[in-house]
Order: C-alpha cells, then sequence, then structure tokens
C-alpha cells in the first residue's frame, strides 16, 4: 500500500490547499482504509472536536422528542392487495352473478346460470389485479422484494374476499348445490395461477374462461341441459382439482419472478 506523503497529508488536513481534485480523492480514498493515516491526521484538537461533537449528539438525543413512529406509506399497503382499478371488474362480476340469479328464478327450466358462471366468476378480477394495463404503477410495485407469487396470492384472496360471498348467496338463494358453486370456483382459481406462472396471470385467466364458455356454459345453453361437470356426481373432481391446482401453485413459485407485461 502506498501511502500519501506527510506534505500531502498535511495540506488535506488544512482544506486541501494545493491538492488538485484527483489527489483529494485519492487520499480520501486511502483514508477509508488505512487506519495509521486516519491517526496521523488525528491531532489533540481534532479529537477534541470530535468528542466535543459527540457530547453534544448525545445531549441533543437524550433531550429531544422521541423519533416519529415509521408509517409505511399507505400506497404501498394496500397496493400489496389491492389494485384499485379492478373495482370496475369485481363490480361487473356482482352485477353478473346478480342477474344469474334473477334468470334462474324467472326461467327455473334452463340450466342454472349460477352454477354455470361460478367457476369464471374470479377470472375477471383475477386477472385485472396483476396486469399493468390495469394497475398505474405495477412497475412500481414489481420491482419490490414482496413482489411475485406472494402477492400475486394477496391480491387473489383480495378477489376472492368478495366474490366467495357473492356466490354463496347466490347459491343459497336459488337452491343450487353450494359444492358445485364454490368448489369449481376455488379450482378455476387456483389453476388460473398455475397457469399463470407460465404464460401470466392476466392470458391464463382469459384463456381458461373463453375455454369454460366454448365447452361447458354456451353448449349447456344451447342444449338447455346442465353439463355433466356440474352435476352433483363431479363434486369430488371439482375437489381434487381444486387441491391439486393449489398444490402446484407453490411449486412454481420461482415464475412469478419473472411475469412481464402480459402477467
Amino acid at each position: 500500500m502506498t501511502h500519501p506523503t506527510p506534505t500531502i497529508l498535511t495540506r488535506y488536513a488544512h482544506g486541501g490547499n494545493g491538492l488538485d481534485d484527483a489527489t483529494l480523492w485519492s487520499v480520501e480514498v486511502h483514508l477509508d482504509g488505512c487506519a495509521d493515516c486516519r491517526a496521523h491526521l488525528a491531532t489533540p484538537a481534532t479529537a477534541d472536536l470530535l468528542d466535543r461533537v459527540a457530547a453534544s449528539l448525545d445531549q441533543a438525543i437524550r433531550t429531544g422528542p422521541a423519533p416519529a413512529p415509521y408509517r409505511r406509506p399507505a400506497f404501498t399497503v394496500h397496493r400489496r392487495w389491492l389494485a384499485w382499478t379492478l373495482l370496475p371488474w369485481l363490480a361487473m362480476t356482482i352485477a353478473v352473478v346478480t342477474c344469474a340469479v334473477a334468470l334462474d328464478r324467472v326461467a327455473p327450466s334452463l340450466p342454472s346460470l349460477v352454477l354455470l358462471l361460478a367457476p369464471v366468476a374470479p377470472l375477471p378480477g383475477v386477472a385485472a389485479s396483476w396486469s399493468r394495463r390495469f394497475d398505474p404503477v405495477w412497475e412500481l410495485i414489481v420491482t419490490t422484494p414482496s413482489a411475485g407469487l406472494a402477492m400475486v396470492l394477496r391480491r387473489t384472496l383480495a378477489v376472492l374476499v368478495v366474490v366467495l360471498p357473492v356466490l354463496l348467496v347466490a347459491g343459497l338463494s336459488t337452491g343450487t348445490s353450494l359444492a358445485l358453486t364454490l368448489l369449481p370456483c376455488l379450482a378455476f382459481t387456483a389453476g388460473t395461477l398455475a397457469l399463470g406462472a407460465f404464460v401470466g396471470v392476466r392470458p391464463a385467466a382469459i384463456g381458461l374462461g373463453l375455454a369454460w364458455s366454448g365447452a361447458v356454459l354456451l353448449p349447456s345453453l344451447a342444449s338447455e341441459s346442465l353439463s355433466p361437470l356440474l352435476r352433483p356426481g363431479s363434486t369430488a373432481l371439482w375437489a381434487v382439482a381444486a387441491v391439486a391446482f393449489a398444490a402446484l401453485v407453490p411449486l412454481v413459485a420461482t415464475h412469478f419472478r419473472r411475469l412481464r407485461s402480459g402477467a
């Protein structure tokens, strides 16, 4: 290690008189790692000044006001759980389920719209809760340590907290099977997250919603007959599907750290 000469250290101690910027910078870098040179600069007057400054700071800390408690910025708290822009989607879901209840009562001979819509009811909210298109601070949130699977699960839970009670009330009011109302909903939600780890949550929700509409919902309405997938014997199948997809989600957790705008 090459130490600064005593002349350079003396000039540095007196404010850097006669030293160019490069020399000043190199001396400061050297002092960070050299205790001997720092001791050379520590004259009795300097040491006395530092002692008095330290004593003054200690006194100010003891007699000053207590530090204000840390409060997490409000936007970071609610943004972890909810993107306010998905509220219209939740309102739309509630309105659609309400209409399904009304149609079930008006036309009881038709297949239950509550059962047909229950599996895909949470998907619009889940898609909107983790998407650059619907969250104006998506770029900020996605770069935080709390992003990834944990945030996806929190926001999905926020959607289910709204949608599941609505479906529960809809099922009770129409006399449909609560198991066939809630289990397909949970299975599709977990399936969206499992598939979303690879293709993005929003594309997964859209894809599963379209698949269900084309394979089950529309054919059931056209034939005026409820699909076998929503008859009492299918309860165990939906329970197994919900558990299987839910168990798969943690196994693909690392994929959620790489979600892009299609998430």
